[in-house]
């Protein structure tokens, strides 16, 4: 039976050229098509939940799932954040490292791992790593996903005000108050279809807590100066030959539906997935007909058609 669960997995490292240690778990026959899960920002690999990992190995995929730098157990990098200021400003910091290292981390893993070629998933900020990928290294592309995210440009996938008071919020500091935070923002920005589990939030929150190797709070706001250092990547965008699914909810308090539009069109013959109800998040009634789509379009290899669907 292949490894199909958060349980049955372990965390493995692969230490790059470049001086990160990237961990990962594997999952599923090694002989199977690989699929790389890209989590989002602040995400360790165990966002990506059992039962959505188990759903994509039963539709036969090795799923390989990783730690980004700065968060889970992966590398905490030496610079310093950025503060307050220059975030709100969009002012990085000079040694601020971009979304081009984090892709380089992943292709690293792949590289370790002996992957030549992977069906790309990743969500929020990990759909524009996953973004970044195809477009700089389409010889290792199968396919992409991007999921619930966009493609930096200023005027698309904006947050919510609302939801940018809640990030600018003082930093949780012990693991109690990293589970209230996480369940207030998830609580904010979950579907209105889709109300969140409390239980099952809390229980990724505190694992999230618990597998952190640095200061979370420096971490995201390290990752959040990659994505602004990236700025517009829509000409990058637009290299892009893998075939291409975006997913988006139709109501999203952390990146606007806007930047999965934006996407579509910058990429050639994307295909759109709106999901009404569906926000920022996968809550386990929508594991199956994410997984589905996920499925779906990895198996579907060769077809064109720019079209938007309705679930």
């Amino acid at each position: 039976m292949p490894e199909a669960s958060g349980a049955e997995s372990v965390d493995r490292y692969a230490t790059l050229p470049s001086g990160m240690r990237i961990c990962f778990r594997d999952f599923g026959d090694k002989a199977d098509p690989a699929m790389l899960l890209l989590a989002g920002l602040g995400e360790d690999l165990t966002f990506w939940t059992d039962s959505f990992v188990a759903s994509l190995v039963a539709r036969g995929f090795r799923v390989v799932a990783i730690d980004n730098r700065d968060v889970g157990q992966s590398t905490f990098v030496a610079a310093p954040p950025p503060g307050p200021w220059r975030q709100i400003a969009a002012r990085p910091r000079g040694d601020a490292y971009a979304l081009a290292d984090m892709a380089q981390d992943a292709v690293g893993v792949l590289d370790h791992l002996g992957i030549g070629r992977v069906h790309l998933v990743g969500r929020s900020m990990g759909g524009m790593i996953a973004q970044t990928i195809a477009a700089t290294a389409p010889e290792r592309v199968l396919s992409l996903t991007s999921i619930y995210s966009t493609t930096g440009a200023r005027n698309v996938g904006r947050p919510a005000l609302s939801t940018i008071r809640l990030l600018v919020a003082a930093p949780a500091r012990t693991r109690t108050a990293a589970v209230r935070a996480h369940l207030r923002i998830t609580r904010h920005i979950a579907g209105l279809g889709y109300p969140i589990d409390d239980a099952a939030e809390a229980a990724i929150a505190a694992r999230g807590w618990d597998r952190s190797a640095g200061d979370p709070a420096a971490g995201v706001a390290r990752q959040i100066q990659a994505i602004q250092r990236s700025g517009d990547r829509t000409t990058q965008l637009r290299r892009i030959t893998a075939p291409t699914l975006v997913i988006h909810g139709d109501r999203d308090l952390m990146v606007h539906p806007s930047g999965g539009v934006a996407t579509v069109q910058a990429i050639r013959s994307a295909q759109h997935v709106v999901i009404p109800g569906m926000g920022h998040h996968i809550p386990e009634a929508l594991v199956d007909p994410v997984t589905t789509y996920l499925s779906q379009h990895a198996n579907r290899l060769g077809e064109g058609g720019n079209h938007v669907r309705i679930s």
